[in-house]
């Protein structure tokens, strides 16, 4: 007998143990009771009646991401790519989620499938390749509306590829071949123009400067023989201010001595001797030039004789 009540306290025991729940952070227990929905437990501790309660389903609340194989799809242009998605969600109601719909995932999966063959058909290819942003809006904003009746809140959409078939491809790569082609063109004979550009200014401003030089040279060149011809003037004008001055005094000591005729006409004698210098071949003498020279003569023979 008292094994059997101690058997019966092991088991009421466990029983009790049971009905104790936690529930972690970032998550959620939706609870039935007898087979109909009851209650949603929040984070904390929580206690239900043995048998008739029963945790129905375990809802994680933190953001999942889910990555969708690759799914074919046509562009407006008749053109078959295949394009993978990854879709960011996060369950905001428990109790939606676990009696919205049977399978969340794979109803995300193929709403997304749907959802992206619409937008992709009204694009053409090099739309499609060229607006993944506005792509993104537009899945996201149509699966966040699907799935709100399933307490599901799609936060972001992203196309994580897009391949095109191999002769696309293939002529995209040839395309862009071209493009990078034609660019360094474009940019060669820019340089080349540039260089051109700059050579040339290069030798107008050589050849102004020579220019500018060249006047400035010829303008002291100018100034040095104005200066010369200036300096040259100066000292003939000197050259003859004292001549004159010689002569002046020459004058004024003849003046102050008081020479009678024959002192003059000798002198006068002796500036034609000096005119002469021993290079005219005919002098002319005047009669009172020649008086003077036989007066002369007569007084050098006078002191011979003596």
């Amino acid at each position: 007998m008292e094994y059997v009540l101690i058997g019966l306290a092991v088991i009421l025991l466990i029983i009790l143990v049971s009905c104790i729940k936690i529930v972690p952070q970032a998550q959620a227990f939706v609870v039935e009771r007898l087979g109909g929905y009851q209650a949603t437990w929040g984070v904390g501790i929580h206690f239900k009646v043995p048998i008739i309660d029963r945790v129905a389903k375990r809802v994680i609340l933190k953001e999942q991401v889910v990555d969708f194989a690759p799914q074919p799809v046509i562009t407006k242009d008749n053109v078959t790519m295949r394009i993978d998605t990854v879709v960011f969600f996060q369950i905001t109601d428990p109790k939606l989620f676990s009696y919205g719909v049977e399978n969340p995932i794979m109803a995300i999966e193929n709403l997304t499938a749907t959802t992206l063959r619409n937008i992709i058909g009204d694009l053409e290819l090099d739309q499609t390749l060229t607006s993944r942003e506005i792509i993104n809006t537009k899945m996201r904003v149509s699966l966040d509306t699907a799935t709100d009746p399933w307490g599901i809140k799609v936060n972001r959409v992203e196309l994580k590829n897009i391949i095109p078939p191999a002769a696309i491809q293939d002529a995209m790569e040839k395309q862009m071949k071209a493009e990078r082609e034609r660019r360094e063109a474009i940019l060669r004979a820019e340089g080349e123009k540039k260089s051109t550009v700059l050579v040339a200014e290069g030798k107008k401003e050589s050849a102004i400067l020579e220019a500018e030089a060249e006047k400035e040279a010829a303008i002291l060149r100018a100034e040095a023989k104005k200066e010369a011809v200036i300096r040259e003037a100066e000292g003939q004008a000197e050259a003859i201010r004292t001549v004159q001055m010689a002569t002046a005094e020459g004058l004024k000591y003849l003046n102050d001595a008081n020479p009678n005729t024959a002192v003059l006409k000798l002198k006068s004698l002796e500036a034609f001797a000096k005119a002469a210098d021993g290079k005219a071949t005919k002098i002319i003498i005047p009669s009172e030039i020649q008086g003077i020279a036989g007066l002369a003569k007569s007084v050098v023979e006078v002191s011979t004789e003596k």
